[in-house]
């Protein structure tokens, strides 16, 4: 196995410490008996391939592919997709050189290729860290209730999300997230995408809803005392195909809490969604969708494969989420690998097959092969993404 060398030259921009493993083969004829350059053409090909099927803009796919200069050096001068670069395998034929890559890409942050269909997003039910927090007002059903507001928030106001709702049962994302099992709650994220059907899980922990001690109308002595009351929260979205963690941020917000601390309070209704602290909460929501839809833009929409026929496969992803009559994709087989110590790593392997939708439905769509081959190597739970 021979490695590349690389070259990232980021300008103002920060990544994170790894992305994924992209499996894929590239072809290139040999002309005029110059291997050499039908290799690094073949390698451009694979590259290229890797690249758009993991997200990456038309713009980007161009500079580092254009960047790959010699057999032993990548030299990226974009702003940064490529982690690392393997040469795994290549094989001459018949004036035909065919060669297997794996490289590590990094997610998209700015306009990309797969910003055009909406992500499926599971919201699932908050967790109150400190429930105790919660008797003045008796507000315990806080851990729903925003849940609810986020979700449909991000179906009115986001660009790039469809959500669901499971606000039934709490899962133990908290108790591992605490003790930083981080492998178990990837096969809790994995478990929840593949039983809703969803792409990407939502966890949050809130984490604050205490009062702060100093008392907003101390002159106003024939009132009651008016405290702030914070409303801090945190939120975790995973990729559901491998379980690894998207996006993390946390939120901090106080506003005065207008009722009597013996008042039973309704934070389901009009009333409360009026107070200062209801609003407070309310423009806390609206930041995270802005924040959301930033991150989760240039996510690869992933649909899963639920259904093959021959040469016909039908996927998850309809149009609601966007997918129109002609869009064409490509398949992936996922590739997860556990490393010697224990942790799991995402990987896909991108095979040859490309599919042009036939017909859509809200949820669903059909696509066949352009030149009818028997789709004989592609399993259900198997991957389109557009490319």
């Amino acid at each position: 196995m021979r490695f590349f060398i690389m070259t990232l030259c980021i300008t103002l921009l920060s990544l994170p410490a790894s992305g994924q493993w992209y499996q894929t083969q590239g072809h290139a004829y040999i002309n005029d008996g110059n291997t050499q350059a039908a290799k690094n053409k073949a390698m451009e090909n694979a590259l290229k391939k890797a690249l758009l099927v993991a997200g990456a803009s038309v713009s980007s796919v161009q500079q580092v592919v254009n960047g790959l200069l010699t057999q032993d050096e990548i030299n990226i001068r974009a702003t940064g997709s490529v982690n690392s670069f393997e040469l795994i395998d290549e094989i001459y034929q018949d004036k035909r050189v065919s060669v297997t890559i794996r490289a590590d890409i990094f997610p998209q942050s700015k306009q990309c290729f797969s910003a055009d269909y909406r992500k499926s997003l599971l919201l699932t039910k908050s967790h109150i860290k400190h429930r105790e927090q919660a008797n003045i007002g008796a507000i315990y059903s806080i851990d729903k209730i925003v849940m609810k507001k986020l979700a449909k928030k991000l179906n009115h106001e986001g660009l790039y999300l469809d959500t669901k709702l499971a606000l039934q049962n709490r899962s133990e994302f908290s108790r591992y997230n605490h003790s930083i099992h981080s492998e178990e709650i990837k096969q809790i994220a994995m478990s929840l995408a593949d039983y809703s059907d969803s792409q990407f899980i939502l966890f949050s922990e809130i984490q604050d809803i205490s009062f702060a001690n100093d008392e907003n109308n101390s002159w106003q002595f024939w009132q009651e005392n008016i405290y702030n009351r914070h409303f801090d929260i945190a939120l975790y979205i995973y990729n559901g195909s491998n379980g690894e963690q998207v996006f993390n941020k946390e939120y901090r917000s106080s506003a005065p809490w207008e009722y009597s601390k013996r008042a039973q309070v309704d934070i389901n209704s009009y009333e409360f969604w009026q107070q200062r602290y209801g609003m407070a909460i309310d423009q806390t929501l609206t930041q995270m969708i802005s924040d959301i839809d930033e991150s989760m833009m240039c996510q690869p929409t992933r649909g899963k494969i639920v259904k093959i026929t021959g040469n016909q496969i039908v996927i998850n992803l309809g149009s609601r989420h966007g997918v129109k009559k002609g869009d064409e994709f490509s398949l992936l087989h996922v590739k997860n690998f556990t490393a010697d110590s224990g942790i799991m790593y995402a990987g896909f392997n991108v095979s040859e097959f490309k599919v042009k939708v036939t017909q859509v439905s809200q949820q669903s769509a059909t696509a066949i092969t352009a030149d009818n081959q028997l789709l004989d190597s592609i399993q259900l739970d198997d991957l389109a993404v557009r490319y």
